[in-house]
């Protein structure tokens, strides 16, 4: 348990994490919980009128002043600097809360976009059997729709998106390796025909898995040698699928075939070495990978974008292209949206998005038990003067700090761009 105490304002230091017990809009500071920096901060506390405040000794740097010695203690600024200041930082939060308003119609906009992409993946998965040709067509118009906004866009923005439903997280799944290898094509440098071609091979890397019996997709027992080596035909399975569609593109199908076979030959369905993989392939199955340790299967569980990043850098130099690798961990930052992280303020948060012109200063969702959740602030690392100081595994939240970022138990992202 967090040991926490109340304390009576004059006895607060600079380095003590607190805790306001007054909402949010009525104090000049951003957030309710933070660790003091200055002795102004201590005596715009007293301004507010409270008698106490919570201090987090855990938290803080050193222990509250004992009552002896706050007796004692350094007298405050003069008046004129404290309203003087007082003014200058609710300015500052108003003009945040405006910044926060807009980043969330952003965020509500992007997620509008999603999940109309996510009823388009729906709806031509469902078309591929019975009329292939409109659903090749549907999802060409998809992916033009996506290169555009790629291509288009200044300020690209990686936004963390609504969790999967466990009956629809192929969709999620095709979708979320779609948009991120198509990201990664962009972000290569690579022309628009390759970026299309990447993104329909994407959209289609895993019909086959149509054709395998849900209970076996949906078994939460580890598979059977003769169950791995039938799942391991899904690629094959979904080539053959796509043979119906004389309109999908011929540079895409590798893509299908080849989405599990790596650079060393350890892959699947037919053990291909480097020279038989064109660089899309490559690509994608960097991606595909990453996403799957998102998103994997029934029996297996998920592994936070952080930890599925670290997976793939320490285990796959052989098997994975090196420059698709780690041209992936550069554009999810160190923190990819959906780690959950400390901040060098104590607080813990959520990371919801990365400016691909700023990875370094990812955008977060801060728990503040002061503030509703539906108005928990997202700030701006950059911005803000803070920094992460680690990433942590969700289940180590405390579960009232769980339930209010609610960490995703499946990552999706989608692309916007900021106003």
């Amino acid at each position: 348990m967090t040991k926490s105490r109340k304390v009576a304002v004059n006895q607060l230091q600079v380095g003590n994490f607190i805790r306001l017990p007054v909402s949010w809009k009525d104090h000049p500071f951003l957030f309710s919980s933070f660790r003091l920096k200055q002795q102004a901060q201590i005596e715009l506390i007293k301004k507010l009128a409270i008698n106490y405040v919570f201090v987090d000794l855990e938290r803080s740097d050193i222990p509250p002043l004992t009552e002896e010695v706050a007796k004692t203690n350094t007298p405050p600024p003069q008046k004129e600097d404290l309203d003087s200041l007082t003014s200058e930082m609710l300015k500052t939060k108003n003009e945040r809360i405006e910044k926060l308003k807009q980043m969330r119609r952003d965020l509500q906009k992007t997620e509008q976009e999603f999940d109309r992409s996510i009823a388009k993946m729906r709806n031509l998965v469902s078309k591929l059997r019975s009329r292939p040709l409109n659903a090749i067509d549907d999802a060409k118009d998809l992916v033009t729709s996506m290169s555009e906004q790629l291509l288009n866009s200044d300020n690209l923005v990686l936004h963390l998106m609504g969790e999967a439903k466990d009956d629809e997280s192929i969709y999620y799944h095709s979708l979320n390796v779609a948009v991120l290898s198509m990201l990664m094509a962009k972000e290569l440098g690579w022309d628009r025909s390759d970026i299309e071609l990447v993104g329909m091979g994407s959209l289609f890397h895993d019909t086959g898995k149509l054709k395998v019996p849900q209970q076996l997709l949906r078994k939460k027992t580890p598979l059977t040698p003769p169950e791995v080596n039938f799942m391991k035909q899904h690629p094959v399975m979904g080539a053959d699928l796509l043979k119906l569609a004389e309109n999908f593109p011929a540079g895409a199908t590798p893509i299908v075939l080849n989405h599990h076979e790596y650079l060393d030959g350890s892959g699947y369905p037919r053990g291909l070495k480097a020279d038989k993989l064109d660089k899309r392939c490559q690509l994608v199955t960097v991606v595909n990978l990453y996403d799957s340790l998102c998103h994997p299967d029934a029996h297996t569980k998920a592994r936070t974008p952080y930890s599925a990043l670290g997976h793939i850098y320490k285990n796959y130099k052989t098997q994975l292209n090196q420059e698709v690798t780690g041209k992936m961990i550069k554009m999810l930052g160190i923190y990819p949206p959906g780690s959950i992280v400390e901040l060098s303020s104590g607080q813990f948060a959520m990371v919801m998005s990365v400016n691909l012109d700023k990875i370094l200063f990812p955008r977060i969702l801060v728990y503040d038990a002061m503030v509703p959740k539906d108005q928990a602030p997202i700030v701006d690392l950059e911005v803000e003067g803070l920094s992460i100081v680690r990433c942590i595994q969700p289940a180590a939240l405390p579960e009232k700090i769980f339930k209010y970022l609610n960490p995703r138990e499946r990552v999706s992202y989608y692309i916007g761009s900021d106003t």
